[in-house]
């Protein structure tokens, strides 16, 4: 619209400057070079005449503009002011609403920590009924404390008396009669497994089980694993009692899976099982056709046998950690350890007994107790306190950030009842056999089983 009234404009000055050329050539009688000359200097004066006023219009809009364009930026930074302002008096409301809710808040919490003591309080009453419950439910059972080695019997009095049973000793047999009995159990499957809970602190809630093993006699008297393992270790006969205990440590981890696949258990392997050559191999080749229970299943070596491996166990060691499986070490007595070498070798659990923990350790710590479970997560393993019997001790060691507890306190170890074992030993005999081929030295032992 703009360049069409410019157009207009111009044509009515070229208008203008005609005619007035014309006027004066007609009735001024002036030559026609003249007129011509004096309509384009008028028509020269129009425009520029027209090109300042435009100029000057268009300047007197722009500044006015500019004047606009200041008023609403004032106006803009007033609101904005406003807005500041509104702030700061939602943040001094939400600061006093956070002071009133913390001041409503804090006498509740201190009413949850009573509760909480409560229910501390409670808890130790119904362990103390249960473990009188279990004494009489178990005063019948027969344990037969045979030859134990020395230490050992402090370690087991605990049990004995949690199940109520009379202690009889039979440290006057002889080597090679234990050894006979030992074997006899074994070609005969009297080697009964039982299952001990270890459980998270404080919750208590059950995470892994540790498999151990008692010989059962002819007379059906138990033989405690601490009175018969180091006779069948002298003996080479741990390869025979870690091949069944293997195998049903797989049934019963496979059932276990069936109800809750966040549970797993801890199996005691001997050292000298590492190192024989002829069951190793099958041993691996099992795991291997089991290679999917890794997560799941934890082999136990005790800290002598750890400190005792030569190059085979090492060896040994590597092959069962490439197939995913991890290890733990138990039976702790000092705190000397190489965190990183043992993680680097696939060690993810360490169990050291409470009271090793409580006493600092003794005089051959290098790890403060305090430390320990700092230092092993940083290693990436885990500390779980093994042996543990009075809610004092929970206490205590609750502040030294155990998470994991195993002891007596908790629930004793409890036979397998033999369902789980019958019930799937044929499943997962034909399990490893459609994925690996099963061993036959392991094949026949479940099979006995």
């Amino acid at each position: 619209m703009a360049r069409s009234a410019a157009i207009f404009v111009t044509f009515c000055m070229v208008v203008i400057a005609a005619c007035l050329g014309g006027v004066l050539y007609l009735y001024f009688k002036l030559s026609g070079a003249e007129s011509t000359l004096i309509a384009l200097i008028t028509l020269t004066g129009m425009a520029l005449y027209n090109t300042v006023s435009t100029r000057l219009r268009d300047r007197s809009d722009m500044g006015e503009q500019i004047a606009d364009l200041s008023r609403e930026s004032a106006d803009l930074a007033r609101q904005m002011a406003e807005i500041k302002r509104q702030l700061a008096t939602v943040e001094g409301k939400a600061d006093t609403a956070v002071n009133r809710a913390r001041a409503a808040v804090e006498p509740l919490a201190a009413e949850i920590g009573e509760l909480g003591n409560l229910v501390t309080q409670l808890a130790e009453t119904v362990a103390t009924h249960d473990a009188v419950l279990e004494s009489r439910v178990m005063a019948d059972t027969p344990v037969t404390d045979a030859a134990s080695p020395p230490g050992s019997e402090q370690a087991e009095a605990p049990e004995a008396k949690a199940n109520g049973a009379a202690v009889t000793q039979v440290k006057d047999m002889d080597r090679n009669g234990m050894v006979g009995m030992i074997r006899e159990a074994v070609e005969a499957s009297r080697i009964d497994t039982y299952l001990q809970p270890i459980v998270t602190l404080p919750q208590r809630k059950v995470r892994y089980y540790e498999v151990t093993s008692r010989l059962r006699t002819a007379s059906g008297e138990q033989v405690l694993a601490t009175a018969f393992l180091p006779h069948a270790e002298s003996a080479g006969l741990m390869p025979k009692i870690d091949n069944l205990l293997l195998f049903r440590c797989v049934q019963v981890l496979r059932r276990l899976q069936l109800k809750n696949r966040d549970v797993g258990l801890f199996c005691n392997i001997s050292g000298t099982t590492l190192s024989d050559p002829e069951f190793f191999p099958q041993f691996a080749e099992f795991m291997d056709a089991n290679r999917a229970l890794a997560p799941s299943l934890v082999f136990e070596f005790t800290q002598a046998t750890v400190r005792g491996m030569g190059p085979m166990e090492h060896e040994s060691l590597a092959a069962l950690a490439e197939r995913g499986f991890r290890f733990c070490v138990d039976h702790v007595t000092d705190l000397r350890m190489e965190l990183r070498d043992l993680s680097e070798r696939g060690f993810r659990f360490i169990k050291v007994p409470g009271a090793l923990l409580l006493s600092h350790g003794g005089g051959s710590a290098d790890i403060h107790p305090a430390d320990l479970a700092d230092l092993l997560a940083r290693s990436g393993i885990e500390l779980i306190a093994e042996r543990i019997e009075s809610e004092s001790a929970v206490v205590d060691l609750l502040d030294y950030d155990v998470k994991y507890g195993q002891g007596f306190l908790f629930s004793q170890p409890r036979p397998v009842r033999p369902d789980a074992l019958q019930g799937s030993a044929e499943r997962t005999a034909m399990d490893a056999r459609d994925k690996a081929g099963e061993p036959q030295g392991i094949q026949r032992q479940g099979a006995v089983a």
